[in-house]
């Protein structure tokens, strides 16, 4: 009976992880196989929606109901967190770019958007407002909630403790707090500040949990896309 309940958590284990990855590794895979388009952008944005419903339901089939995944922090102080979070870090994100210092030195390629005078490919004079929009929002709402799902709900975890369902998500780990900063830091242009956002989103999830962690990181990008549309300053996208 005890190596069945072994075989069946491994099988768990391995079960949900999966789902915990799949969004994550759909947006990337997609990034790489299509080209920086909008509609691109697009094609990107739906099969990683498809990639969440299609996780989800096998969560919740193959979740043991003692094991659940780290989901602390849905409470009004836990999202209130969150929401102080994402602006700080957006703030972080961008003010520093004031500094010719900071580009030469924290910021990987060319910071503007397009270096041959062309437009943004996300400029709705041309890819219009609907592709802009579904720009906007797989940024603050798909995206955002994958590389969460992915970086601090289940790689961190990992990391911490092979059977990752049974790490203490709440259990501060220098290790899996270094790669997981390190490797989100590597996946953006912007590094410093990448590294400083991905600091910021771990400890929020080990302090207040998973939750307010997506809703720091979609509050970041929402804020950072509005600025983006309003004010054209492309080269954040």
């Amino acid at each position: 009976m005890g190596e069945e309940n072994s075989r069946g958590s491994l099988s768990a284990g391995r079960a949900l992880a999966a789902c915990a990855i799949a969004p994550y590794l759909t947006w990337m895979l997609l990034m790489t196989a299509l080209p920086a388009s909008a509609w691109a952008y697009a094609v990107r944005t739906a099969a990683t929606c498809v990639a969440f419903a299609v996780s989800a339901w096998f969560w919740f089939k193959a979740s043991p109901p003692s094991k659940p995944l780290h989901l602390r922090g849905l409470s009004p102080a836990g999202i209130m967190m969150g929401l102080f979070v994402g602006i700080a870090v957006w703030a972080l994100w961008v003010f520093p770019e004031k500094s010719e210092f900071y580009c030469r030195w924290f910021i990987l390629g060319d910071v503007s958007a397009n270096g041959d005078g062309s437009r943004s490919p996300y400029d709705p004079a041309v890819c219009g407002w609907t592709l802009t929009i579904v720009r906007l929002c797989g940024s603050a709402f798909v995206i955002a909630a994958a590389e969460e799902l992915f970086f601090r709900g289940f790689l961190y975890r990992w990391i911490a403790r092979r059977d990752w369902l049974d790490a203490e998500a709440t259990r501060f780990d220098w290790q899996a707090f270094l790669w997981t900063t390190g490797l989100f830091a590597l996946e953006h242009n912007r590094w410093l500040a990448g590294a400083m956002a991905g600091a910021a989103y771990a400890l929020l999830a080990i302090r207040c949990g998973l939750v307010p962690a997506i809703v720091a990181h979609s509050v970041t990008n929402l804020i950072l896309g509005l600025q983006v549309v309003t004010t054209g300053s492309w080269a954040f996208w």
